[in-house]
């Protein structure tokens, strides 16, 4: 336990700083004179005090964060902090006479924290707008990861960054150094991400939004999250412009923020386009964007530029893991909901603000598939896996090949658990991997003109549970229960 001092201490100081971020919809809620403002410097208080307790008690242990400390205390953050993002919304909802659950408030935190856009709450336009700013708020944090946030400023703590920093980071990003310290490295992809959301932000209000929508939905944009402060969605606007806008940002934000950081700090935007994972990304977003506009004007839904405009627009919404909508696709022919969530696990990078299994480790799969089938007919061939001309190391295609299998095997198995409680296949199916892939809206009970509500708190719990192990990438949860992790 004693080795467990200096997460926790660290925690108790993340915990601080997420309540210094109830500040903005406390400001937000007075300002514009909403009688549930007390409810944030409550909540605020509470999660200060509980975070500072913490690090109090354990002030002195500033030992330099090892491996599985960092997987330890990314676990603990993304387990905990919901509990603390849950306060103001169930204080709030329970003052204007709407109370929630403690398992649809804990609910809602994760699912804005992990970027998914599952709700359980109807409603929404008639919400105190701070309450729907604190959602949407929620999915702009989690978007990069408080975590990586956290990096920048654990030098000053006198803790080391850089393990925190590979727990939380996905993909390739976590072994590239961007730059020779990995604060600089988390102090650039923030950057990045507010530059994108600055221009997000006044594109949406040039486009015609008022400036609280404007805002909010750049944050479910910027952070692929969805979440919306309408019933409707999207569809709430009507405007061909603004879904133009959102797609932009959106096929901006499925790309590795990384790439955007190296062309910004070298000079190098070629490198972008020639990026292997990225060309794949926007091709399954562009292509499966045209497949279904094609099909939806071939089977007569809508004419060609009607087609053109919600193919596109729900196929990059659904497949970047974003979510929002402005039909109810259900209704479209069963190949296009289908496919859209299939392609959501694939169809963005590793390093950005997306979930899923991410377009790299699809790609290493399929090159290494191709070099076994090469092998059948010429077993003494010598053939590396290359990807963007570099030789991929076989501890990655093994680290690759594992997350598959317990990817798998979690979909499968919280599938199962849901059916057990009588729920129809589809619905099940749907909700597990739509919270795996931390893209909210699935098919049947939970599609896109409904939400989780319909659920039962043990079928809500089973997904919440899959957006937890879908935003941790699945073996960084796994891991920790080996004996091996915990054994010194």
């Amino acid at each position: 336990m004693r080795d467990l001092f200096p997460v926790l201490r660290v925690l108790g100081v993340l915990t601080c700083m997420f309540a210094l971020s109830l500040a903005l919809p406390g400001f937000l809620s007075w300002g514009l004179g909403e009688s549930v403002w007390p409810v944030y410097p409550l909540a605020a208080l509470v999660t200060l005090s509980a975070g500072g307790a913490l690090w109090w008690g354990l002030r002195h242990q500033r030992q330099e964060l090892q491996p599985r400390h960092g997987v330890i205390l990314v676990t603990l953050v993304w387990l905990l902090l919901p509990l603390s993002a849950s306060l103001p919304l169930w204080l709030a909802l329970d003052h204007v006479g709407r109370p929630v659950t403690f398992t649809h408030a804990y609910f809602e935190a994760v699912s804005g924290l992990t970027t998914t856009g599952s709700t359980v709450l109807s409603g929404l336009d008639a919400l105190p707008a701070s309450v729907n700013f604190w959602r949407t708020f929620l999915q702009w944090l989690g978007g990069m990861g408080i975590l990586i946030l956290a990096v920048a400023v654990l030098p000053l703590l006198g803790v080391g960054g850089s393990q925190l920093f590979k727990a939380e980071a996905a993909g390739p990003v976590k072994d590239t150094k961007l730059t020779p310290r990995v604060t600089e490295t988390a102090k650039g992809l923030w950057g990045v991400y507010a530059a994108f959301s600055v221009l997000c932000f006044g594109a949406f209000w040039a486009a015609g939004m008022g400036w609280l929508d404007a805002l909010m939905h750049m944050f479910t944009t910027i952070s692929l999250g969805g979440l919306s402060s309408h019933d409707a969605s999207f569809a709430y606007f009507d405007s061909p412009l603004l879904e133009a806008v959102a797609v932009f940002f959106m096929l901006l934000a499925s790309c590795n923020f990384a790439l955007y950081f190296v062309a910004l700090r070298k000079g190098h935007w070629r490198g972008i386009g020639r990026d292997p994972e990225v060309r794949a990304t926007l091709l399954a977003l562009v292509g499966g964007g045209l497949l279904v506009a094609l099909l939806l004007w071939a089977k007569g839904e809508y004419p060609p530029l009607q087609a053109l405009r919600h193919g596109m627009f729900h196929v990059v919404s659904v497949a970047t893991t974003t979510g929002y909508a402005t039909q109810d696709y259900l209704a479209w022919p069963v190949f296009a909901p289908v496919f859209m969530l299939l392609l959501s696990g694939v169809a963005t990078s590793a390093g950005s603000t997306g979930g899923g299994i991410k377009m790299v480790r699809m790609l290493i799969l399929l090159k290494q598939a191709r070099r076994e089938l090469t092998r059948l007919v010429h077993p003494r061939a010598v053939q590396p896996v290359l990807l963007g001309g570099r030789v991929i190391d076989s501890r990655v295609i093994f680290s690759v090949l594992a997350f598959m299998l317990v990817y798998g095997a979690t979909v499968i198995v919280l599938s199962m658990v849901l059916m057990l409680t009588d729920l129809d296949p589809l619905t099940a199916f749907s909700a597990v991997l739509a919270s795996v892939h931390c893209t909210g809206p699935g098919l049947g009970a939970v599609g896109p003109s409904s939400n989780y509500a319909v659920l039962t708190d043990f079928q809500i719990w089973v997904c919440t549970l899959g957006m937890l192990l879908g935003r941790l990438e699945i073996l960084s949860f796994m891991a920790m229960l080996t004996p091996a992790f915990w054994r010194r």
